[in-house]
């Protein structure tokens, strides 16, 4: 869609990244990434009972394990990324916002394979 809107064939051989770092073209990938480990720090940090948290944190409690593979959630990739005491780590705001660079190119890196 960028080569459309800037008229650029692939014949012309120009790398996407390049096109993107001359015309400022944000990737929606890394954002949305970047956007969810902003908002993982933010409910790590909460301090009251927010359903936020509250949801989050939550398990289900049927009794019994389906045989499927378990669903995957959002707090996963987190925990991934940052290790099982993310919300610990998420209470420094200076290094968890320094941290993201790093999930977010795990997550590209993930997307290229």
């Amino acid at each position: 869609m960028e080569r459309k809107i800037l008229n650029i064939k692939l014949k012309d051989r120009i790398p996407t990244m390049e096109i993107r770092k001359n015309n400022q073209v944000i990737d929606v990938v890394q954002y949305i990434q970047k956007q969810k480990w902003r908002w993982a720090g933010h409910i790590a940090r909460a301090k009251d009972n927010r359903w936020t948290k509250r949801c989050t944190e939550w398990q289900t409690m049927s009794g019994r394990k389906n045989r499927d593979r378990p669903e995957a959630t959002w707090m996963n990739d987190i925990r991934k990324a940052a290790g099982p005491q993310w919300q610990r780590k998420a209470q420094n705001r200076r290094k968890w916002k320094t941290s993201a660079g790093g999930y977010i190119l795990q997550w590209m890196n993930k997307a290229s394979k």
